[in-house]
């Protein structure tokens, strides 16, 4: 299970979207939708939208959490996610060429790290497993690298 304090993060990823992108895109639309609309209408709008969009940010991160799973099995690692539409991705041990831990700015202030796993079968990560504390992120990282097997030939 991932560590709670991704909960942590997940929001303020939440929270900085929406007064980078969110509140600058509503009051924009909200400017030309007043002058057909009137105000009352529009600000009413606005900040209903608004409001979802905090409780969004609030709210969706926990049921995130609660259905994000990872195992290593005998020969794959598993990772399910999706609170909506479930994702279930499969990765076979012998197939992990590398395997890399990241760390945003927030993620470091927090404690955790991202697990990153690639094949030989594409230039992007098959899998990946955010929310990990700093020490377990390095020990699945060292315990992948050591079961993988894919040598190229």
């Amino acid at each position: 299970m991932l560590d709670p304090r991704i909960v942590q993060l997940w929001r303020l990823q939440a929270l900085l979207r929406l007064l980078i992108f969110w509140l600058p895109v509503t009051l924009g639309v909200a400017a030309v939708a007043a002058a057909r609309f009137g105000i009352a209408p529009t600000v009413i709008l606005a900040g209903f939208f608004l409001i979802f969009q905090l409780g969004l940010g609030l709210g969706w991160p926990v049921l995130a959490w609660r259905r994000y799973r990872y195992s290593i099995r005998e020969h794959d690692l598993l990772v399910e996610k999706g609170v909506l539409f479930r994702n279930t991705v499969s990765v076979p041990l012998q197939r992990i060429q590398h395997v890399d831990t990241r760390q945003g700015p927030i993620e470091r202030w927090l404690g955790l790290s991202s697990l990153v796993v690639y094949t030989a079968a594409g230039l992007n990560a098959d899998a990946s497993i955010p929310g990990l504390e700093e020490g377990d992120a390095l020990h699945l990282r060292d315990q992948l690298a050591r079961r993988g097997g894919d040598d190229g030939v």
